[in-house]
């Protein structure tokens, strides 16, 4: 069976059948169509070892003497007895590589199959064209008795040259911050057992070459697309050979097949650079743009569904429960005045709902508060010319609701029973529980009250919350977060599919489910509770290491942070929630004077430079002074003469050792064009400026701007203003 070669944008995945399996001989480094006879790979066989080559296939498994993880575990049940067939020997029985997206042949399906223990598994994989590799497994029983399955994996092995693992660790406040560790033997697992994402998930997970960084340096990479219960791991057994992936983590008995019976996997996400980490986003970043249903700018896409991300103004650091008409009708007089295009009214709506007790569940309009429903502040909204959204968070419930009173036995939990004739619950977080979605009743109640919701007012947009984790997840006494899971998906299709205007964010407590399961389903996500500015610098940073910025919630908070109480500036807070889908989440009707001045540029600066934050390339220099970050994006495609090919921010987090900070390198432009670099925010005569810099006289460049070619600027840069820590500048790059 001649191998099979998949190739695009500089990534080639190269997969031999000579040993009767998937072997992955190679992926990484586009090979280019000459291959040698595979023969010349044969390695040795060792001493005191099976007495045959082992390979690394994209299911390793124990019959061929793999002693790492296998890709398949389980076991068949029959007459009572368990633990039967638990080892397969699966060899190919057929490989198709029709219906390739392009002449390339980029995508393939591969059958492996074992007659005595009757299992297969079929394959999937797309090398899309940005280099962007997704797989998937399917595992059927031929068997004629159950076969439950424990664990199936996705994975793929990485190059000798990979030495060190980077991953991404967090908690509430504080998602997505990476860690490295050097690649050693043995088994390293990032393990989510939160029923969500969680706020502790590593968005990525990549080995690479010593010390790669953002430009430089070789990058495998793998995301696991699944909101559920999940571990990522690289696994290097005694022969050298590291394999990394992923695979949804089963609770006891959660899949069981029964007779012809089949479980699909999650898809895994891979990509390979020879470019360092921003190599690895623009895979990312390409397979995202190119979806039907991606929002992009019109500029872009040339078509009428283009659409700018809107500035948004979310309620709660507003007001929170605190609920009035008139209040909430004078804040979204001032959201209009300084040029918001969405509104969106937070948590406190719904019947009693007067603080995080009770409520949720109760997806009414609260009479009490809003005696003729929300259509007067619906009206008051989009009569200033702004779209209208509304929080809501389906999945939940308070033991304090009248749904949960009239139906105990929708509150997922251990028991088989309901708490009320003494079931017990799992204990409380954020004083809520989560409804049963497996439960068809209490799903079609939920997809009933949302769709109502949306078909009785003018909601343009679902900020969509998932507030707790889901630790003790059951239905009927058995674990059931592979079912909740995907219940939940089936809630957000069926309301999309019902009401295909309407945009919907992915908010969980934060970021705790960020992950491309979810944002198959939603138009954004909320990346972070914490709006302060300093934190969000990494927060963002991580996040859009895979999700691209038009999809990523970034919004000004007050002065002084209501989750860190550290405070700073409006430029530095304005400047980071550029970089992601902008917005505000703050009292604006306070804001006046000088700073209202301020904050209404800022919102013209996101206007003027959203098509190209939202469809450019993204960049992150490797600066030398950990104390400063420049990051930012470059125009794709043909840029016309006097056009911003690059928008840059450059950042200080702290005080840095040196007394200044020297020539920074501007990555990424084309060397032999040149450019014009200017500060433009903030400006010399700005209010922020002089908190900004601390200098007696600055950069000869800063006033009239500088001029050079894209080599030049990266390979000498230029010299920076003295920044203070927790400030920030915004420069653009002209074409010239």
């Amino acid at each position: 069976m001649d191998p099979l070669h998949l190739r695009s944008a500089g990534t080639s995945l190269l997969i031999s059948f000579d040993s009767g399996e998937a072997e992955v001989i190679h992926w990484g480094a586009d090979l280019g169509t000459e291959l040698p006879d595979l023969a010349v790979l044969a390695g040795p066989v060792g001493h005191s070892s099976i007495d045959a080559r082992v390979p690394a296939s994209l299911l390793p498994q124990a019959s061929s003497s793999w002693r790492g993880r296998p890709a398949l575990r389980g076991h068949r049940i029959s007459d009572g007895a368990a633990g039967l067939d638990f080892s397969s020997r699966l060899r190919v029985t057929s490989v198709n590589a029709e219906g390739a997206e392009d002449a390339a042949g980029n995508a393939a399906t591969i059958v492996q199959a074992d007659d005595n223990t009757g299992i297969s598994v079929s394959t999937t994989i797309k090398l899309h064209p940005g280099g962007l590799l997704e797989l998937r497994h399917t595992v059927t029983n031929n068997g004629t008795t159950p076969f439950q399955v424990d664990e199936l994996a996705t994975v793929l092995p990485v190059a000798p040259d990979a030495v060190e693992l980077l991953d991404l660790t967090g908690r509430w406040c504080r998602e997505r911050h990476p860690q490295r560790r050097p690649i050693q033997q043995g088994t390293w697992v990032r393990t989510g057992r939160h029923g969500r994402t969680g706020h502790d998930s590593s968005l990525l997970f990549a080995a690479g070459t010593r010390s790669f960084g953002n430009r430089h340096g070789k990058v495998w990479a793998t995301h696991l697309a699944w909101s559920g219960n999940h571990e990522q791991f690289a696994d290097t057994i005694g022969d050298g050979r590291t394999m990394i992936g992923g695979s949804e983590l089963l609770g006891p008995a959660e899949v069981i097949l029964e007779a012809g019976g089949s479980y699909t996997t999650p898809a895994l996400f891979a990509a390979y650079s020879d470019r360092g980490l921003d190599g690895i986003t623009e895979a990312f970043y390409s397979w995202f743009r190119s979806r039907p249903h991606h929002v992009l700018p019109a500029a872009t896409t040339g078509q009428p569904a283009g659409k700018p991300r809107p500035v948004v103004l979310n309620t709660w650091e507003a007001v929170y429960f605190d609920h009035n008409l008139d209040a909430l009708t004078e804040l979204a007089d001032s959201a209009a005045d300084l040029g918001v295009e969405r509104f969106v009214l937070d948590d406190g709506w719904f019947r009693g709902r007067r603080d995080d007790h009770a409520g949720l569940g109760d997806w009414y309009v609260d009479e009490t508060v809003w005696p003729e429903g929300l259509t007067p502040l619906i009206d008051a909204v989009t009569s200033r010319g702004m779209e209208f959204g509304l929080w809501v968070e389906p999945e939940m419930v308070n033991l304090d609701s009248d749904i949960a009173r009239a139906h105990p036995d929708w509150i997922s939990g251990p028991s088989a029973v309901a708490h009320k004739d003494g079931g017990r619950l799992p204990l409380e977080w954020r004083n809520q529980h989560v409804i049963d979605l497996v439960n068809p009743e209490a799903w079609q109640y939920v997809f009933d009250r949302i769709s109502a919701l949306l078909s009785g007012n003018n909601i343009s947009y679902l900020k969509w919350d998932q507030n707790r984790d889901l630790v003790e997840q059951g239905h009927g006494g058995r674990a059931s977060v592979h079912e909740q899971t995907l219940a939940a998906y089936r809630l957000f299709d069926e309301l999309r599919k019902a009401h295909p205007g309407v945009e919907i964010e992915s908010c969980s407590s934060g970021g705790a489910r960020v992950d491309l399961g979810i944002l198959e389903r939603t138009d954004r996500i909320w990346a972070s509770d914490c709006n302060d500015a300093l934190e969000r610098q990494t927060i963002q940073r991580w996040t859009e290491a895979v999700v691209p910025p038009e999809l990523v919630g970034s919004h000004i908070g007050p002065t002084t942070s209501h989750t860190t109480a550290r405070t700073h500036d409006l430029s530095f807070r304005g400047i980071t929630a550029l970089f992601g889908h902008f917005g505000m989440e703050w009292d604006v009707r306070s804001v006046q004077g000088k700073e209202r001045g301020e904050l209404r540029r800022i919102v013209g600066l996101y206007k003027e430079h959203r098509d190209l934050i939202h469809s450019g390339r993204p960049v992150h220099a490797d600066v030398a002074d950990d104390a400063f970050l420049l990051h930012g994006v470059v125009a794709e495609g043909p840029v016309a003469e006097s056009t911003t090919a690059a928008l840059f921010a450059l950042v200080s987090t702290r005080t840095s050792a040196a007394e200044q900070p020297g020539r920074i390198g501007i990555p990424g432009l084309e060397d032999a064009r040149s450019y014009r670099v200017e500060v433009v925010f903030p400006a010399e005569d700005d209010a922020d400026y002089r908190h900004t810099v601390t200098q007696v006289q600055p950069p000869a460049w800063l006033s009239k701007g500088a001029v050079a070619t894209g080599r030049f600027l990266a390979e000498v840069g230029l010299p920076m203003p003295n920044l203070n820590p927790e400030h920030a500048l915004l420069l653009t790059v002209t074409a010239l």
